[in-house]
């Protein structure tokens, strides 16, 4: 079953569809039920008009009403179990495959990033799609197919050549869903891809929204919108003009399968060769033979859409992880040093190099700063020795080993930082200061909220740590934000810690208050630091400066601001 769905699916999908296969085999025998009892009404029908109604047999017909009253009653128990058991495996489709997309993204390298945010929270939610088409909707117009056959054999047993008109139908429906298939698949793509626009062009304006409002960048985002707007509506219009010509058709199809088998059958019945309640029969079995092929036809047109989504989805899947592999060195606790070879680097999808040729050793408990003009490199410096990205030659190491090779919970556990973009996430200051780590109790909170000055802001709130924060933190200062971010990185006593530019947004008594808050907490701790500030420089006591992606300096930290201060470059 797998080999035969790996034909069809990527791994991924097929296996979480496999997981589920027993509640999609119970739905499937369901279904066989359904189908059977849909015979019973033809049947009926049959037998009232044929033998009922010429004889008067009243009491066979209480006993046939009883009878299909039975039925009719099994029939809906069974159609609800079937709907049933096909909701529970698509939600539990939904929520594995959700998980697993989820996971991937938190483990994925930075550098294999494309688009905005928004186009990767529109691609997320084409797991909707797949799921309903595959897991729902998929499962029962196959179950139903092969019935076709059998209504079309109870035909011939019933009413013989009538079996013709249904017959006919069959290849006016199949061909008008295959003729449509080229161009729906054309516009699936294009439609999937400007819905990803649009939903970029929301995503940035509301995470921006301050900006746009503060400055001239309405009108720049509505026209975006607007031309997002404009090629998603006619890509989307045209896709649904080609699926409604398939449906109608199936549809059309049903009525003209029904109607013709009853002028065909009243000519038959007119020269003796058919009865009456053959005939109701076989025009009661002639739109059940359509019926599955109508929904084929609808699903066909809806498998343009889910074949682009997953497409998209599985090159996602197929990016490289981050996280650790069975050949990854676990070290819980490091030492500290850090050391980078001869690296090299350059962001994605630029050709500029951001480092060339830099090779640095930091020992641990060595408290160090990077100094240097604005895009010199320093920040580079910063990401590559947290993990967010990968040199392109040379090595990063940590304790001696290069950092590819350690797990990164290891390199996490034993590393704090703060990025020179704060983020804050939903939820309380409590949370964005612990990330609900299970370890970090409340002595551990107030003693780094004390350390890095959000205790006095939290004194006089009226929730205190369990404020909840607005969507990134808005209402808070910067200073603020960089205060919890810094509460964020102490936490858990890490040895190693990266900051880079972590005060940039606090004012000078702040940023004095802070730096004699850290001395000594910073004492036996490997310490990295990335500012543009003066005062911040009392922290360390070697100073590393960076120009045009290269180190020019690299010493202690007064001699080298000795050096800079008489003009030398930086």
């Amino acid at each position: 079953m797998r080999d035969l769905l790996l034909r069809y699916l990527p791994a991924w999908l097929a296996d979480a569809l496999l997981a589920h296969r027993a509640s999609y085999g119970r739905a499937a025998v369901a279904a066989l039920f359904t189908n059977i009892f849909a015979l019973t009404s033809s049947l009926f029908s049959m037998v009232v008009y044929n033998r009922i109604v010429p004889s008067g047999a009243t009491a066979s017909l209480l006993a046939l009403s009883v009878g299909m009253a039975v039925v009719l009653i099994f029939d809906f128990i069974l159609r609800v179990l079937r709907g049933w058991f096909v909701d529970v495996a698509g939600r539990d489709v939904d929520a594995a495959l959700g998980n697993q997309m989820f996971a991937r993204l938190l483990s994925m390298r930075l550098a294999d990033r494309q688009g905005s945010a928004g186009a990767f929270s529109g691609l997320l939610r084409e797991l909707e799609t797949i799921r309903e088409t595959l897991a729902s909707s998929t499962l029962i117009a196959l179950v139903d197919l092969p019935f076709t056959l059998l209504f079309l054999a109870v035909i011939v047993a019933v009413g013989g050549q009538l079996v013709l008109v249904p017959l006919l139908m069959i290849p006016v429906v199949v061909l008008a869903s295959l003729a449509v298939q080229p161009a729906l698949d054309r516009l699936a793509r294009e439609n999937l891809g400007q819905g990803f626009t649009k939903q970029g062009v929301v995503v940035e304006t509301v995470s921006g929204l301050e900006t746009v409002k503060a400055g001239r960048a309405g009108p720049m985002l509505e026209m975006r919108w607007n031309q997002a707007m404009r090629d998603n509506a006619g890509s989307a219009l045209s896709s649904r003009l080609l699926s409604a010509i398939a449906i109608n058709i199936a549809s059309s199809a049903q009525t003209i399968a029904y109607v013709g088998t009853l002028i065909h059958g009243v000519l038959l019945i007119t020269t003796g060769e058919l009865s009456s309640g053959a005939l109701i029969a076989a025009s009661i079995l002639s739109g059940r033979v359509v019926a599955p092929l109508g929904q084929v036809a609808g699903l066909l047109t809806r498998l343009s859409a889910t074949r682009a989504a997953i497409g998209r989805l599985d090159q996602f899947m197929a990016t490289p992880l981050q996280s650790g592999s069975s050949t990854s060195v676990r070290r819980t606790w490091l030492k500290g040093a850090i050391e980078l070879r001869d690296v090299s680097f350059r962001y994605p999808g630029k050709r500029q190099p951001a480092l060339s040729g830099v090779s640095l050793r930091i020992e641990p408990g060595e408290r160090v700063a990077i100094v240097g003009k604005v895009g010199s490199g320093k920040s580079s410096i910063a990401r590559l020795v947290m993990g967010l990205y990968q040199p392109d030659e040379g090595q990063v190491l940590i304790d001696g080993a290069d950092l590819r090779q350690l797990h990164p919970d290891d390199v996490k556990a034993n590393m704090g930082a703060v990025l020179q973009d704060v983020t804050l996430f939903s939820g309380s200051i409590r949370d964005n200061i612990t990330l609900t780590h299970p370890t970090l109790g409340d002595e551990e909170l107030i003693r780094v909220a004390k350390l890095s000055g959000t205790y006095d802001v939290v004194g006089a709130l009226e929730n205190g740590f369990d404020l909840a924060l607005a969507d990134r933190g808005e209402g808070l200062s910067g200073g603020q934000k960089q205060g919890i971010a810094i509460a964020r990185a102490l936490a858990g006593k890490p040895r190693i810690l990266v900051f880079d530019e972590p005060t940039s947004a606090m004012d000078n008594q702040a940023e004095a208050q802070l730096v004699a808050r850290l001395e000594p907490e910073l004492s036996g701790r490997t310490f990295l630091l990335v500012t543009h500030r003066q005062l911040m420089l009392k922290l360390v006591n070697r100073v590393i400066v960076v120009a045009d992606g290269k180190i020019v300096a690299d010493g202690p930290r007064d001699s080298v601001l000795k050096t800079l201060a008489t003009g030398a470059p930086a």
